[in-house]
């Protein structure tokens, strides 16, 4: 079992930058493909980027491609995200997650776990 917890989030102005962390318990945390995933108001909870095991394949949705970074530290058990050149629509609250599965990590139904998340919060 894998517990998420995210830390980071907060209030910047666009362009500005932040690092989410995600710090994951458990002893198998570098078997796990984790993804970031966020949910602004009113809308749906949708992909964001994910690392496979070994951090040397990574994946972005085309609108944080080239703003946003995803790695991992397999020797602290954390996942980050950075984020560069914020936007205010990228305000939301953003969601670390773990799952098995090397292939479908795009789809949420595919996670086992997830945090309890982070709010991300952007002004123009």
């Amino acid at each position: 079992q894998v517990q998420l917890v995210e830390s980071g989030g907060g209030l910047v102005q666009a362009g500005d930058s932040l690092r989410l962390s995600c710090a994951a318990s458990g002893r198998t945390f570098s078997s796990y493909t984790m993804g970031w995933f966020r949910q602004a108001p009113g809308k749906e909870r949708e992909f964001v980027a994910a690392i496979s095991w070994s951090g040397g394949s990574t994946d972005y949705a085309d609108s944080v491609k080239g703003r946003f970074t995803i790695s991992r530290d397999n020797a602290k058990n954390t996942v980050y995200l950075q984020m560069n050149s914020l936007k205010p629509e990228d305000t939301a609250v953003y969601y670390c997650a773990a799952t098995r599965n090397s292939y479908y990590y795009r789809m949420q139904s595919q996670y086992g776990y997830w945090g309890q998340g982070t709010q991300v919060t952007v002004s123009s």
